[in-house]
């Protein structure tokens, strides 16, 4: 197969994916006639062929995709005005703690937050798919350790946890929750929903969103309950 043929079936998958597509993917979509260099090669090439236009091919944690550029946004919600989904605080702050600090117990964010953790919230976000069950810690009542899916790069645009954002201080996040530094937790759940709004336009791929399924509204829970949930 030419690299000319090889692009145009690699250019027409990508449009038509409704997820991320794997390398791997690709190669088996070629018949595994070009390597795995090759293949980059042309995504390369692809990249640089859409770099004026409106949709741009990124890669994420899953594999690559077209999506529209940040900045169509502002066009795009002409049509569809709708306003994104906004999050409660409490999402935001132990999504950014599980995400910045995993693998992590429930009794660890609520030592972070300093508040007991609403069930119904981490319940949500295993549903949506950020996070997930990884295992258990070794010690009493062998707590379930939380951790981000691929999932939940991908919905960030994101193509490593290496790539979330960094605090204004000198002080890595690991350090600062292990400083008891809690006034530091609202910045980095602030920008874990800057980077969902951001990325509410660009998960689409194409310039045409498809608004068929909005994101759930996560409802604003009261930081209080009764007791804290035996670990």
């Amino acid at each position: 197969m030419n690299t000319s043929d090889a692009k145009r079936i690699l250019e027409t998958a990508l449009i038509c994916a409704q997820q991320p597509m794997p390398l791997r993917d690709m190669r088996t979509l070629l018949g595994d006639e070009l390597s795995a260099d090759s293949v980059r090669l042309i995504l390369s090439e692809l990249q640089q062929e859409w770099s004026q236009r409106g949709v741009e091919l990124v890669t994420v944690a899953n594999g690559w995709r077209f999506q529209s550029r940040p900045e169509m946004r502002v066009y795009l919600d002409r049509l569809h005005p709708e306003k994104p989904p906004r999050y409660a605080r409490a999402t935001l702050e132990t999504l950014a703690i599980i995400a910045y600090k995993q693998p992590v117990t429930r009794g660890d964010i609520e030592d972070i937050r300093g508040v007991t953790v609403n069930s119904l919230t981490l319940r949500q976000l295993e549903d949506r798919g950020w996070i997930e069950v990884i295992g258990h810690r070794d010690t009493v009542g062998r707590p379930a350790l939380f951790a981000t899916t691929r999932h939940f790069l991908d919905d960030l645009g994101l193509n490593s946890l290496d790539q979330l954002p960094l605090l204004e201080s000198s002080m890595s996040p690991l350090d600062a929750f292990e400083s008891g530094m809690a006034d530091e937790l609202p910045m980095l759940a602030e920008s874990v929903s800057d980077l969902l709004g951001d990325n509410v336009a660009a998960m689409s791929k194409t310039a045409e969103l498809d608004w068929s399924e909005e994101a759930p509204v996560f409802p604003p829970y009261s930081e209080a309950e009764p007791q804290k949930d035996p670990q």
